[in-house]
């Protein structure tokens, strides 16, 4: 059941993912641009703070 989880989660990721690609290729291309010269330190941090948030609120909609 976990692996089933994982996956429909990482299927969600892509939907959101291909979606905001498909109706808004331009801004996608603009963000994009954006990030590649802020330090990678930083843009780490994002990912693991990110992170946190995603677990933290997958643990209370789960039913914590």
């Amino acid at each position: 059941m976990v692996w089933a989880d994982l996956l429909a989660a990482l299927a969600l990721v892509l939907i959101l993912e291909g979606l905001f690609l498909f109706a808004a290729p331009k801004a996608w291309k603009r963000m994009v641009a954006q990030l590649l010269p802020q330090p990678e330190r930083q843009l780490s941090a994002v990912g693991g703070f990110m992170v946190i948030a995603g677990l933290i609120a997958l643990y209370f909609i789960r039913g914590g």
